[in-house]
């Protein structure tokens, strides 16, 4: 890991929808104790509204976020990179940790279907943090 603080990086397709609540979650929850990206291998225009609708229950606000662009500068400078249905766009770089996390995708989904995925998510990123050694954020 880093010597100040460990980064993650949050990859899949569009940066949308999953990777965008893992983002989100890991921001919140960690506080300023990680840094956190996201990116994707082809990202959307916009993120997804049922993702951000998801994400508002939860109490956090990703409605002013943006899909990124995945860059080999993004994975380099990331200690972990947790892959979400990126596939074979995500480059690999020996001494990082890679995570591939099966997740359904959001995608054309309504707010309904979106809730499970987001509460796994959360689930995750709560367990990322125990690996990490951060105490979650209240």
């Amino acid at each position: 890991m880093s010597e100040t603080k460990p980064s993650v990086l949050f990859v899949c397709v569009h940066n949308a929808g999953r990777s965008q609540m893992a983002a989100a979650f890991l921001t919140h929850l960690g506080a300023d104790q990680v840094q956190v990206r996201s990116a994707g291998s082809a990202p959307a225009n916009t993120v997804n509204p049922a993702v951000v609708e998801a994400m508002r229950e939860s109490g956090i606000d990703i409605s002013a976020e943006a899909p990124k662009i995945l860059t080999t500068e993004a994975v380099q400078a990331s200690d972990v990179v947790i892959t979400m249905g990126c596939g074979d766009a995500c480059p690999y770089f020996p001494g990082k940790r890679y995570l591939d996390w099966q997740l359904d995708d959001p995608a054309g989904q309504g707010v309904a279907a979106v809730r499970p995925i987001r509460d796994e998510i959360e689930r995750r990123i709560r367990g990322l943090l125990a690996e990490l050694a951060i105490e979650p954020a209240a």
